[in-house]
């Protein structure tokens, strides 16, 4: 009944004659067994209704999404099930909310298909039963099955005799289980016929062992590592990793056998825990005798089934790959056989071709050094299929989509859903909260229950941070000692990350120790500063946050657990580890293996090494206020995103306000991380715009369409630039800001035909004129005027003249064009534009008609050296404007102002421009007129602002084809 959903009365009636026959397997008895909590059965029915709910276009419920009311209701109605049961089960297992993964892909031949993974599934079902065994909830293995399933199938047949290389991108969150995607993905790869998979992770041995170990444990498991050696004999252990070292070598994944003498075949290891690779040996060679029909080719499914699997994960380190490489070109003819998968962890590290085009050699692609080895590996392995993980995929969209030697993912690209229990972005700030700041409080506000500014009144607040970590190290010992399990709590770290520079480390870590020394814990002074602490600030949280986990009801009650905090910290007499060598024999004397240590409780500082790919377990408490300029290089090094089972209410961010970066400029770190998560949540609903199917069939591929990234904050870029030359803006977001094109055309033709595109307007503006203010900021009561010829237009006029002016570079006002094409409130929020002519009457002006239009006053101004102006308005006649679009008060003073502004409404200051040569307007105009070939009609604009809200600005980048160049990718007005 497990593979679909079927009629639970006869069902059960024909177990109960069969197997049970005294057996009561009435529904009012599942009911009451259910209802009553009886584990054994709630849980089979929960991993049962939950794989119903996540099932992907089952026969059995074609009409009805997953994870739905209407998937259930359609589950219960072929169980035949009454309303009871319906209700008891409801209870017990609800339907899962977790979104699925969004996925923008290639139409591909259906391969990965039920059939083929309930028949090949040795590693995914020991992988599955070891998640569950770490107490993963059924709908967390459930939307893990779907979201590795949708990687896979996309993936080449490996079965398939054309040669076909499938490159696609994961895109997930900051420390949020993608490891734990990839391994799924493994395992599912391996058991469809993927005979060699090489994990690309990490840049230092610290990490790459990170990952070796975490597949070893949970996919490859002890009989593939023992290779037949017997555990209780030492001589045979000899090589071996992990039996009499690790702690959780009981915990490794148990097969039961060697998997081969199982039915199944077993995995052999190029690289261990300690040793990276070092050569292929007989490795892959071996596989040409593990043939069992010798004619055949590998992939061949009466060879490939019966052959061992090779897992190796190396550094992405040049002569490491470099060694790969050169093995590899020294074997012939199998590598066209060898179904390859090739996971590179973290791909916009390292892996990106980072090197200028614009140096290149025309006809010749320069890479740099690890994007030319992975290029080559590509090349080698006809059969590989290339799949990065990142949470920051920036670069990787940047990529150049016709370089079919690079990486960018062609065939697909796949956002993960956020995983439930994660702390990201969200969890600390109150995006778009409705609530006034005097109606917030701990329960509803992210920012008031975990984050923390840098300074108060007296001084920075370093020691408080110190406090709090100490506080709510005990506070996790009350937890453990009150029935909370304790693995959560078995690390327990702190975070100080303010610089870049090796000496201000040093620095840094010499004043913690000495706080920490003189922070008198065990004194008087000591205890009543943290004892305010608690109160003023755990306490409260805790109260509103902690969701039930035991909380001490006094500071007296929390005292005991203090001393022992103090000490697990102090141990071995140095609290604070500085953590920022270049080297693996650095790492590995800092003794900060979290897998290795049982208990590490320590205060690390530290810059780059504490960033990306980097997992400090056990993270509480961070102080923060290191600056970068690029948005990915940020978001990693918001290492306190992440899992916090049992003390998600204790973490604190103290984060820093007003921090200096570039010559004399401030950083509001806090902010900067908001604008990074609306530039994540862009990029995620860009994939989702594109993902839903019509007709069954993908709306676009990634080749076509490259993901648009935005960029809300100015001096915080997408990626560096050297991962940015494939670049391209495509929209600039500026609310409350001017835009003022410049780049007009000299040909006297595209002069004419701009000046015929503005001509209807020119003919709506009213003959007399309406006199604006400019009043001075001295308070002294001065101002200028000056009059100008208006006319109100609709919105849909204006973007159509607009849209049909010639530009002498469409690139630098195309941007804004994609922008004011949205009236919405998304948009610039504009329904219609009030245009406004200023018009002098000075001694050297000269007014002339254009075409048939009246009389308009010609201006000067002058291009720079790339024939574009340098600018257009009169500052003198912009404060008006502001005040019509509601980013300037009204006043009395500026009554036309306060009698054209309205809700909803923008300004289009416009001009007639001659030449900036002394006396070109007397010589253009002829008899009162003008040649609309000599003049050039430009516009400044202005949207329509809501002084109630803060404006949002952003841009926005997409990568350029160069196959295609002068052909946009998306249309820049319709989206696509």
């Amino acid at each position: 009944m497990q593979d679909s959903p079927r009629h639970f009365a006869k069902w059960a009636a024909l177990a109960a004659d069969e197997d049970h026959p005294e057996a009561d397997l009435t529904e009012e008895t599942f009911r009451a067994h259910i209802a009553n909590g009886d584990e054994r059965l709630t849980a089979l029915w929960s991993r049962t209704l939950t794989a119903w709910d996540f099932a992907d276009a089952p026969q059995w419920a074609p009409n009805a999404p997953p994870r739905t009311e209407e998937r259930r209701t359609t589950v219960y109605d072929r169980l035949r099930l009454g309303p009871d049961v319906r209700k008891a089960l409801d209870a017990a297992v609800p339907v899962s909310r977790v979104p699925g993964a969004t996925v923008i892909a290639r139409e591909f031949t259906p391969w990965y298909t039920q059939e083929q993974m309930a028949a090949r599934s040795f590693y995914w079902t020991a992988y599955e039963d070891k998640l569950r065994a770490k107490g993963w909830p059924d709908a967390a293995i459930a939307s893990l099955d779907e979201a590795s399933r949708s990687v896979v199938e996309r993936l080449t047949d490996p079965e398939q005799p054309a040669r076909r290389q499938a490159k696609g991108l994961v895109v997930g969150y900051v420390q949020s289980g993608k490891t734990a995607n990839f391994t799924g993905v493994a395992a599912k790869a391996i058991d469809a016929g993927y005979r060699l998979v090489i994990v690309l992770g990490g840049t230092l041995n610290l990490l790459r062992a990170q990952t070796q170990r975490r597949l070893d444990m949970e996919l490859i498991g002890q009989e593939n590592i023992l290779r037949g050696a017997d555990p209780a004999d030492p001589d045979s252990l000899v090589g071996v990793d992990y039996v009499d070292e690790d702690a959780d070598w009981p915990h490794f994944v148990r097969h039961g056998g060697r998997p081969s003498t199982l039915g199944a075949f077993d995995i052999e290891r190029l690289t261990t825990r300690d040793n990276d690779y070092k050569s292929l040996a007989q490795g892959i060679r071996a596989l040409e005798f593990e043939k069992r029909e010798p004619t055949l080719p590998l992939n061949d499914p009466r060879n490939l089934h019966h052959a061992a699997a090779r897992v190796m994960v190396v550094k992405k380190n040049k002569s490491v790959l470099t060694k790969l490489v050169k093995d590899l070109k020294q074997i012939h003819g199998l590598l066209g056989e060898l179904p390859v998968l090739i996971i590179d962890d973290e791909s916009d590290q390292a892996s990106v071709n980072t090197s200028n085009p614009k140096r290149w050699e025309q006809g010749c692609t320069e890479r740099t050094a690890i994007n030319a080895l992975i290029s080559q590996l590509l090349t080698l392995l006809p059969r590989a299929q290339y799949v990065g993980y990142t949470a920051t995929p920036f670069a990787n969209v940047f990529i150049d989509p016709s370089d079919a030697q690079d990486i960018f993912p062609t065939d697909f690209l796949i956002s993960l859903p956020r995983p439930a229990g994660y702390m990201g972005v969200q969890d600390f700030h109150d995006l778009d909260s409705p609530l006034e700041a005097g109606e917030r409080t701990y329960a509803n506000s992210q920012e008031l229950a975990h984050v923390r500014g840098i300074h108060d009144d007296e001084d920075d607040r370093l020691q408080q941070a110190m406090d709090a970590f100490v506080l709510s190290g005990a506070l996790k010992l009350y937890r453990a000692d009150h029935g909370v399990p304790e693995e959560p709590f078995r690390h327990h770290t702190m975070l100080v990350h303010e610089s870049v520079r090796i000496n201000d480390h040093a620095e840094l870590a010499l004043r913690i120790n000495t706080m920490w020394h003189e922070a008198g814990y065990a004194s008087l002074a000591g205890r009543s500063r943290l004892a305010e602490l608690f109160a003023d600030d755990f306490a409260p949280v805790s109260a509103a946050r902690a969701d039930g986990l035991p909380t001490p009801s006094s500071f007296e009650e929390l005292t005991p657990y203090i001393s022992y905090a103090r000490q697990l910290i102090g141990r071995g007499g140095r609290p604070v580890i500085v953590v920022n060598g270049d080297s693996d024999k650095y790492f590995e004397q800092l003794d900060l293996d979290f897998d290795r240590t049982p208990h590490v409780w320590k205060i690390l500082v530290g810059g780059t090494k504490l960033s990306r790919g980097f997992t400090v377990e056990g993270l509480t408490i961070t102080y923060y206020r290191r600056t970068t300029q690029q948005a990915d290089t940020l978001m990693q090094m918001g290492r306190w995103f992440g899992f916090r089972p049992g003390y998600r209410d204790l973490v604190r961010l103290y984060i820093g306000r007003a921090e200096t970066y570039g010559r004399g400029q401030t950083a509001d770190l806090y902010e900067a991380f908001e604008a990074i998560c609306r530039d994540e949540e862009e990029f995620r609903g860009q994939l989702a715009r594109y993902a839903e199917l019509v007709d069954g069939k993908p709306q676009l591929i990634p080749a076509q369409v490259p993901p648009l990234v935005s960029q809300h904050l100015p001096w915080l870029r997408p990626a560096a630039r050297n991962k940015m030359y494939n670049a391209e803006l495509v929209e600039i977001r500026s609310p409350g800001v001017w835009v003022e094109p410049t780049a007009y055309p000299t040909d006297p033709a595209d002069l004419r035909h701009n000046t015929e595109t503005w001509l209807p307007i020119l003919e709506m503006l009213d003959p007399d004129p309406a006199v604006f203010v400019h009043l001075t900021d001295d308070d002294r009561g001065t101002y200028t005027r000056y009059p100008a010829k208006t006319a109100v237009v609709s919105h849909s006029q204006l973007l159509e003249t607009l849209t049909t002016l010639t530009w002498a570079r469409r690139d630098l006002f195309h941007p804004h064009l994609r922008y004011l094409a949205d009236a919405s409130d998304a948009g610039c929020a504009t329904d219609d534009w009030l245009v406004i002519a200023p018009q002098t009457s000075g001694p050297t002006s000269v007014a002339a008609a254009i075409l048939n239009s009246q009389p308009l006053t010609l201006v000067q101004r002058r291009r720079n050296a790339h024939g574009v102006f340098n600018r257009i308005s009169g500052l003198a006649h912009r404060q008006s404007a502001e005040r019509i679009v509601g980013l300037l008060p009204l006043t009395d003073d500026d009554p036309f102002a306060t009698q054209f502004h309205q809700r909803r409404r923008g300004v289009v200051l416009l001009y007639a421009i001659a030449d900036a040569e002394p006396g070109a307007s007397t010589r253009f105009a002829n008899n009162g007129r003008i040649d609309p070939a000599k003049v050039a009609i430009a516009a400044s604009l202005i949207p329509a602002a809501d002084p109630t809200t803060k404006p949002v600005p952003f841009v926005r980048f997409r990568a350029i084809d160069v196959s295609r160049v002068g052909s946009p990718i998306v249309d820049a007005l319709t989206g696509g």
